[in-house]
């Protein structure tokens, strides 16, 4: 059935208008964003196959041109769009955790990560810079690796922080294989870290490893 024979108060749009995006289920979010469906395949139609073949929200938002491009019906046009909202949200998250004091809002900084890094097929490490305020100065990609691995030089980890002239640092990385617990190597390049940047004064708050699901603290298992 397309979309004009619904009832008008059924239909995503009016939905969300009248009741509040909170009630959209992912496929009607979906459908709201794309706004109309192709020749033969309704826009509800559409967003299911879309998060059929992509997993999930998640996936489709991480999902690179070539890929999104490959769904018929869909191009270009949309594409820019939807990596213009992820940009949008991703910009607003962070000016949100600049706004506060990080150690009291750390699901926000693992939502943060979680959504830049969680989707990638390489790993890659990324620093928060804070201020003395433990206020978010910077985000800064800094180091990207393969499938496997990433190599991370203490040398221009403190370089950055004097860059920023951070007095706090966050670090996150991201293991393609979904499974975020820290390897013996994480946590040895984590010690590594916190010696160099205790010479200049810098504070590691915490190192968050992104995999499938929430991502882990080595702050909350002990391991700073």
């Amino acid at each position: 059935m397309t979309l004009t024979r619904w009832p008008a108060q059924e239909r995503p749009r009016e939905k969300l208008l009248t009741r509040g995006e909170h009630v959209l289920s992912d496929t009607e979010l979906i459908a709201a964003f794309l706004g109309r469906g192709t020749r033969g395949k309704p826009v509800m139609e559409l967003s299911r196959d879309l998060l059929a073949h992509f997993g999930d929200l998640a996936g489709l938002l991480a999902a690179d041109h070539k890929a999104f491009c490959s769904i018929p019906g869909l191009g270009p046009v949309k594409f820019v769009q939807l990596r213009a909202v992820l940009e949008i949200c991703r910009r607003a998250l962070l000016a949100e955790s600049a706004e506060r004091d990080v150690l009291t809002s750390p699901d926000c900084v693992r939502r943060f990560v979680s959504l830049k890094l969680r989707h990638l097929e390489h790993e890659e490490f990324v620093c928060l810079f804070l201020d003395n305020k433990h206020r978010v100065i910077e985000f800064r990609e800094m180091f990207r690796g393969t499938l496997t691995s990433a190599s991370v030089y203490p040398r221009e980890v403190v370089k950055a922080c004097l860059q920023a002239n951070a007095a706090a640092v966050i670090f996150a990385h991201n293991h393609p294989s979904g499974v975020a617990d820290p390897s013996d190597a994480d946590i040895a390049l984590t010690e590594k870290l916190k010696q160099a940047l205790a010479l200049i004064d810098v504070r590691v708050l915490d190192h968050l490893v992104v995999g499938e699901g929430t991502p882990v603290s080595f702050a909350e298992r002990g391991l700073m």
